[in-house]
């Protein structure tokens, strides 16, 4: 596994500044050389400073007599690329005792809907435990068995309802509780933003994996965010003996590519920072017959389907969503929908991030598809209601609605959403 996930995170030490000090929960004053590594080697002069870096900096004093397990992946990282398992287990002030793998496993290598089961860890001699889909008692059973004291949380989310991590991190908090352990929870940036929250907000006889709790569709929150928010407000009667690490330098409207960190896929089909950007409203297409760019270079950036024409792009560009154009695409997905076969259809190119929203824009682009593509459908399961949170966006596209007509549906949920959201920011 060490070759495994050194190749995983080799890429992006090249992109990486080094380490940095500061006090954990207060202001850092600005990175500079981390331990042991990044001495001679260029670094950007201002970045983002991660709460891993921040709980290296303190001397690892939330989890002093501890004994710990990690749920991570690839993107638990330090800003050289180092992986937090490594960190930690080389590190004899910390009695790193086993990691959790979330979906997509701990090396980041399963297809959607996927983990890569129970192991061990050739690098380290550490137990890997397979925790995606589990939740409750069975979840609280496995930190028992593992034998930990403090469960720490640090994983990349990309800032979409149903990107499983967030709700891996709620299961671990609830399941904690009932074992009676520690959470830490070490931030990381949404790479999307954090300056607003947007979309329809999930209503609770439609909860599932991809949706627990009633939180918009684009959160536009941290994970240790989020975290307080569901201390607060979805486990308020079992809380989680919960600490959070703050990062230092992020800014709510800084999307990735501005805090100087290297990126590593947090799954496999968002490669690229741009992919997470999108990722809120063309995963919406996973409800749908057409593929949402799966098995190709470019997921969530492109989709179509065969038979799809020209059509499609001049009826998305008609509707003059903010921040971004649209042109006519052609592809064939190696897997997934579609597999092995010429697709026709549209292509995002977002030409100013800061007005484009993609949850405005999944939803033009469901409504244009519907009228350009007489082959368009919802997947049999009503996939669409787990992702959108209630069958009204499907309804009123059914119906023949517009952007704006869908989109004023969810805005009073969304206002009392964004009101309790408010509580728990830790960032300006």
């Amino acid at each position: 596994m060490d070759l495994s996930r050194r190749g995983l995170l080799g890429a992006a030490g090249a992109l990486g500044a080094a380490g940095a000090v500061g006090a954990v929960g207060a202001a850092a004053p600005g990175p500079g050389p981390g331990p042991g590594r990044g001495r001679g080697r260029g670094r950007t002069p201002e970045r983002v400073v991660t709460g891993l870096e921040r709980l290296i900096a303190d001397g690892y004093g939330d989890l002093a007599g501890q004994r710990v397990g990690v749920v991570t992946n690839p993107t638990g990282i330090t800003a050289d690329a180092r992986h937090l398992v490594d960190v930690l287990h080389a590190d004899e002030r910390v009695r790193l005792v086993a990691v959790f793998g979330p979906e997509h496993g701990f090396r980041g290598t399963a297809q959607a809907g996927g983990s890569e089961g129970t192991a061990r860890d050739p690098a380290t001699g550490l137990p890997v435990y397979d925790v995606y889909d589990k939740s409750g008692q069975a979840l609280a059973d496995v930190f028992t068995a593992a034998g930990v004291d403090t469960v720490v949380f640090d994983v990349q989310d990309i800032g979409a309802r149903f990107y499983t991590y967030i709700w891996t991190l709620y299961d671990c908090m609830r399941a904690a509780a009932l074992a009676d352990k520690a959470v830490v929870v070490l931030d990381r940036p949404n790479p999307a933003g954090g300056a607003r929250a947007a979309g329809p907000v999930l209503e609770r006889a439609y909860a599932s994996g991809v949706g627990r709790e009633p939180i918009a569709l684009a959160h536009g929150m941290t994970a240790a965010e989020l975290a307080l928010l569901f201390n607060g407000e979805f486990l308020a009667a079992l809380p989680a003996r919960l600490r959070t690490v703050r990062m230092s330098g992020w800014r709510r409207r800084d999307r990735f590519g501005s805090t100087g960190l290297p990126w590593v896929p947090p799954s496999p089909n968002v490669p690229t920072p741009d992919t997470a950007l999108a990722y809120a409203g063309t995963c919406l297409f996973e409800g749908t017959n057409l593929s949402e760019g799966r098995g190709t270079t470019t997921p969530f950036q492109v989709l179509g389907a065969e038979g799809v024409d020209r059509s499609w792009a001049r009826e998305a560009d008609a509707l003059g969503l903010p921040g971004v154009w649209f042109r006519e695409a052609y592809f064939t997905p190696s897997f997934s929908k579609h597999a092995g076969r010429v697709c026709g259809g549209v292509r995002l190119l977002v030409h100013d991030p800061e007005a484009f929203d993609p949850v405005r824009t999944g939803i033009g682009l469901l409504v244009s598809a519907r009228r350009a593509w007489s082959g368009f459908a919802w997947r049999e399961d009503h996939w669409i209601d787990r992702l959108t949170g209630s069958d009204r966006v499907r309804r009123m596209v059914d119906a023949g609605a517009g952007v704006a007509e869908i989109a004023a549906d969810w805005e009073a949920g969304l206002a009392r959403f964004a009101a309790v959201r408010e509580k728990y920011l830790l960032y300006s």
